[in-house]
């Protein structure tokens, strides 16, 4: 085992980041560090006992080479009997349709893809090549706009489902060491050019501030994002608290707090409480700035009833007889719908214009090693009683596939990146005793193919459920 090998399976056993019989899907470009990361984890995953899913983007910009770099990541794919998933898109196109930068059009489409090729496999990790130098820049970039101490805390070695095991490497090791191993690599020629704020940061800014004020500012900030990592991690342990005194009423749609007892706490503590709020029914705090925090906690201070005020993406805020109502207002989510079905139906979901059919053939007659998401097999004698096709309800649980015991239906549409405004539309399929599906999602571990099969219940959905990158 190589030096840098051994590093990387130190992060990774220390952080959790993949484990005993992970599916790992490892985004790979081309570019040295990708490479690295491929190499590397493909060397220890007998030790580890995990899979290799790999997975490249042609974003259509560079044409001929970004073409050129998606065969020799296939070709290296080949090489090593690795299962190879590529995308092509117009990411220039996608952010102009979606009002977004180049670079965030980039990594939507990237996790967007990740998440897909996820769902396709059964669920597991993405382990992306963010090195020691990619946290830096991250710094940077986020204290030129303007962040807190979550902003700078930078980089996780774990976020949810996204692993980075080369934190902790820099830039010029990862190039040593493709150059000491013989590792092939494609550089990208966008990457010399400062025409994003990442590559200016990078080709610039840092440049510019080892030769004038610090030859050691990448260490530097990789020890800030440290620092701001530790007191960020015990500041939410104490908002988490705070928190659970303060909530008079939580659902899915709309939070409730004391007004009082927010009152008294600290701005630090008000302003994060909100922010979790917010973060709860709205899924994520895209679109709330400081001025937002500012006209709610002015709203606290007021407490005047029947005052609101509506800030970004239909949340709208309101008092009433001492208590701070936040809630996501949105006229797409839909009323709870539920239609039984015999086999051999085929049912038509008004709420969602998509029909399910279904049959019962034998185990000969079917391909299980089709990838379509929208047909599932199923083992038709452990289905008990009817079947039925819904969306969610409150206390749903189900069994993910390649899970042991059942878990909530909202853990897994969190851990799935499945923004709220989407859920309600999602179709679940169940009998009369437990859900056997979230379609285009996952099917029930205890309801999958297994040796003894003999009768296989089919199904089919009709109309994707949910807006997915299609290669």
């Amino acid at each position: 085992m190589t030096l840098m090998n051994g590093k990387v399976m130190t992060v990774i056993k220390e952080y959790k980041l993949i484990e005993e019989n992970d599916r790992v899907v490892v985004g790979v470009s081309g570019g040295p560090d990708s490479m690295a990361l491929l190499y590397i984890l493909n060397d220890i995953k007998e030790e580890l006992n995990f899979n290799i899913y790999v997975a490249h983007i042609n974003h259509g910009i560079r044409k001929e080479e970004a073409d050129a770099d998606e065969e020799f990541v296939k070709n290296t794919c080949l090489k090593y009997s690795l299962p190879f998933y590529s995308i092509k898109v117009n990411m220039d196109q996608y952010a102009v349709e979606n009002k977004l930068t180049s670079e965030e059009a980039g990594r939507t489409i990237r996790y967007d893809f990740f998440n897909k090729i996820l769902n396709d496999i059964g669920g597991g990790k993405i382990a992306v090549a963010h090195n020691k130098n990619d946290q830096a820049e991250t710094l940077l970039m986020r204290f030129f706009r303007g962040t807190g101490l979550e902003g700078l805390k930078g980089m996780a070695y774990k976020n949810m489902n996204i692993v980075r095991p080369l934190l902790n490497i820099s830039r010029e090791d990862i190039e040593k060491f493709c150059r000491d191993n013989n590792i092939p690599v494609r550089i990208d020629r966008t990457n010399l050019e400062p025409i994003y704020g990442r590559n200016r940061t990078r080709l610039e800014v840092i440049p510019y501030i080892i030769k004038n004020y610090n030859k050691g500012i990448v260490d530097t900030l990789n020890r800030t994002a440290k620092l701001m990592q530790m007191d960020s991690e015990f500041i939410l342990e104490i908002v988490e608290e705070k928190f659970k005194n303060l909530v008079v009423e939580e659902s899915q749609n709309s939070i409730v707090l004391y007004i009082d007892k927010l009152k008294n706490e600290h701005y630090s503590i008000k302003s994060r409480i909100i922010r979790k709020s917010i973060e709860k029914i709205n899924g994520s705090l895209k679109g709330i700035e400081e001025k937002h925090i500012n006209n709610i906690i002015t709203l606290i201070d007021e407490d005047i009833t029947g005052k609101s005020i509506t800030i970004t993406n239909n949340i709208v805020i309101k008092t009433s007889y001492g208590n701070l109502i936040i809630q996501k207002e949105n006229k797409y989510n839909l009323e709870y719908f539920k239609y039984s079905f015999d086999i051999g139906d085929t049912i038509n979901v008004n709420e969602l214009d998509a029909t399910i059919t279904s049959k019962v053939v034998s185990i000969a007659e079917i391909d299980i090693k089709q990838s379509n998401r929208f047909i599932k097999f199923f083992d038709y004698d452990k289905i008990k009683g009817g079947l039925y096709i819904r969306n969610r309800k409150d206390g749903d649980r189900f069994t993910p596939l390649g899970m042991s015991g059942t878990k909530k239906l909202k853990d897994f549409f969190i851990d799935e990146k499945i923004p709220r405004d989407k859920r309600d539309s999602i179709p679940i399929i169940q009998d009369n005793e437990r859900i056997i599906w979230v379609i285009g999602y996952r099917i029930s571990e205890e309801h999958k193919i297994s040796s003894s099969t003999t009768r296989v219940l089919v199904l089919e959905y009709k109309k994707a459920p949910i807006d997915v990158l299609e290669h």
